[in-house]
């Protein structure tokens, strides 16, 4: 037996529950044993929802309610009852149940069973899965009209219309099988003129009454099989005929006609009609019988105003004539014409001295550009283009053309090649380096200018300069603090020794640095323990670094420990740490060996940005066998600037 026939009866049990068909408890490990439960335990539910909105179609005759939703249950049964109402109407207006509406395949028997009115859904869709389309009883099942049953009992195969012959598609028609039933498709398109009707049928376009002709207003339109004509609204009168643009032309009744004339008559053609004239005497070219028609006089082709020579001079000839042909024509014998003689042609290169253009019995020599004809009419002199002015600025005449040129501060224009545009040398790439500052472009030209307070324009008219106020005397320091210059500023500092510490030197220009040495009472315990020895403070000036790539030695802070020093010196090794101030970690303190001692170097390893004032707190420590054995406090007043010069 099957496995999966135990696992689609569980799912049946469950749907017929309402459980949720995709949290079943499983029955079997096997992966197809899960897809069989949950598809059949679906299918009861799509079949008890389908059954409830085909009920609900039957009784109220309506679909719109308030307990549909837009969750995929609701949407099932307003589906089974929308086409359940489709059916119905059909049945209401005595049409076919089997339509060839695309409804799906569902909603197609759902529909088709209401039209036929009487059968439920159990019966229609073969009582919950048992027959694909209808069950006729006795557990027997059967096909919709264009299905057959297959080999199951149960589902029904689409047949093959157009593959059995079983079509009734005409000659010129090409049979396409559908879903139940086919369809007939003309082979061949109707062609121009012609317009396929609803029957499959090759309809004429009349093309008169679409308005889709081509016919001119002084035409009328007439419509013919797969065409139209146009026709003249003028109709022309008798020896005439008309073109295709409606002119008439006249009708040679000499040579449209056969025999016009009786024997030994001549026919002559004339506007409209004809005549006949009797034959006496056949003159030769350049001759034409006399008024009394008894023979051949010579024609005068030279009479007339201009002749046959069009102007020319003319000589009549017997039977003949000659023309005279002015200078720079020739007399063609054949056509008897004076016809032009182009000169460019004939003679190229030794006319002219640029361009040679030919004209009617003559030419003219012209000139390319940046040249003008002279005098003689055939040479070229160079053109200066520069008494024109046509350059915003500068001139330069060349041989056969100009050239613009620019003063400095300017350059010529992409555009027109003419015009001088102002060069904004504050917008090139190297803008930002030609001035400190600020640059500021000008007509041909710019200027620098520096921060207002603190700086000056330096002589080079580009750098800033910056103003010391301590020494110029402008700083407002009070009597018992230090004037400290800055980068475009001042600080007024006051350094003072603490308590039990005392100043040794002098202060230290231009740091002003001061030192503090320890000075302890010899019964005060807690300033003796204190292992701070030395306080000194110092200051700083630093600018903004604009292109920050790698740390910056800023301090030094010089020992007289040696490198490796042994024990019995007191002191064998030191150490360096930043104790407090230190923003942003952007210091730190390395220890090298330089002389022959350790150095500690204060580094800025992160970029700054002023302006900004901090104290960086610095403890030198001594070591020894016993471990510390004092250590120095140095205090770095730092003053960074807000700009990098």
């Amino acid at each position: 037996v099957y496995p999966g026939c135990e696992c689609c009866s569980d799912g049946h049990q469950r749907g017929s529950a309402n459980q949720d068909c995709t949290a079943l408890p499983l029955i079997s490990e096997s992966t197809t044993c899960r897809i069989v439960q949950e598809q059949c335990c679906v299918t009861v539910l799509e079949d008890s929802m389908c059954t409830t909105g085909i009920n609900m179609a039957k009784e109220r005759s309506s679909c719109y309610t308030d307990q549909f939703s837009n969750s995929c249950d609701s949407k099932t049964t307003k589906t089974c009852c929308d086409c359940c109402l489709l059916g119905k109407a059909a049945q209401d207006h005595d049409l076919p149940c089997d339509h060839s509406l695309a409804l799906g395949y569902q909603c197609g028997l759902v529909s088709r069973a209401c039209c036929l009115d009487g059968a439920s859904l159990n019966d229609t869709l073969g009582g919950n899965g048992k027959c694909a389309h209808l069950c006729v009883g006795n557990g027997t099942c059967s096909c919709f009209k264009g299905f057959k049953l297959r080999p199951d009992a149960k589902n029904c195969n689409d047949i093959n219309e157009c593959l059995l012959g079983a079509s009734n598609c005409r000659l010129g028609e090409r049979c396409i099988n559908t879903e139940g039933s086919f369809r007939c498709q003309r082979e061949v398109s109707c062609g121009t003129g012609y317009e396929l009707t609803d029957s499959n049928n090759c309809k004429d376009i009349n093309e008169c009454e679409t308005g889709t002709h081509n016919c001119v207003p002084d035409f009328e339109c007439q419509n013919t099989q797969g065409s139209f004509r146009c026709h003249p609204k003028v109709k022309c009168g008798a020896g005439y005929i008309q073109d295709a643009l409606g002119s008439c032309i006249d009708i040679n009744e000499c040579l449209a006609q056969t025999g016009p004339c009786h024997p030994g008559q001549v026919c002559i053609n004339s506007r409209g009609s004809y005549t006949c004239q009797r034959i006496s005497v056949n003159c030769g070219r350049g001759y034409h019988l006399n008024v009394e028609g008894t023979r051949c006089v010579d024609i005068d082709e030279c009479k007339g105003p201009d002749g046959a020579c069009s102007g020319h001079g003319c000589i009549n000839l017997v039977g003949s004539f000659r023309c005279e042909c002015a200078a720079g024509y020739v007399f063609n014998s054949i056509n008897r014409v004076c016809e032009d003689v182009n000169e460019c042609m004939h003679y190229p290169g030794r006319l002219c001295a640029h361009k040679c253009v030919n004209n009617q019995g003559s030419y003219t020599c012209t000139c390319t550009t940046g040249f003008k004809l002279s005098p003689d009419g055939r040479n070229c002199n160079d053109l200066n283009e520069c008494e024109a002015n046509p350059c915003s600025q500068e001139c330069a005449n060349v041989y056969g053309s100009y050239q613009c040129y620019c003063r400095r501060g300017y350059q010529l224009s992409d555009v027109d090649g003419l015009t001088c545009e102002d060069i904004d040398e504050c917008a090139l790439p190297t803008g930002g380096h030609i001035c400190a500052f600020r640059c500021h472009n000008t007509g041909g030209s710019f200027h620098c200018s520096c921060p207002v307070k603190g700086y000056t324009l330096a002589a080079n008219g580009r750098s800033c300069q910056d103003v010391d106020e301590c020494v110029t005397g402008t700083h407002t320091c009070a009597e018992n603090q230090s004037c400290f210059n800055v980068q475009g500023d001042f600080r007024c500092l006051s350094f003072e020794c603490p308590t039990n510490y005392q100043r040794i030197g002098e202060t230290t220009v231009p740091t002003g640095t001061i030192r503090c040495m320890k000075s302890c009472q010899p019964n005060d315990g807690p300033c003796n323990r204190d292992p701070v020895h030395s306080l000194s403070h110092t200051f700083i000036s630093m600018a903004t670094l604009r292109d920050f790539t790698k740390p910056e030695e800023i301090v030094f802070l010089r020992t007289t420990v040696p490198a490796y020093g042994a024990y019995q010196f007191g002191t064998f090794d030191v150490m360096f740490e930043i104790q407090g101030g230190n923003a942003d970690q952007a210091f730190d303190v390395v220890k090298r060996i330089e002389n022959g001692v350790y150095v500690g170097v204060v580094r800025q390893v992160k970029p700054i940005i002023g302006p900004l004032n901090l104290v960086l707190k610095l403890a030198m420590i001594n070591l020894n066998s016993q471990g510390v054995s004092h250590q120095s406090v140095i205090n770095i007043h730092v003053s960074v600037s807000e700009f990098w010069f």
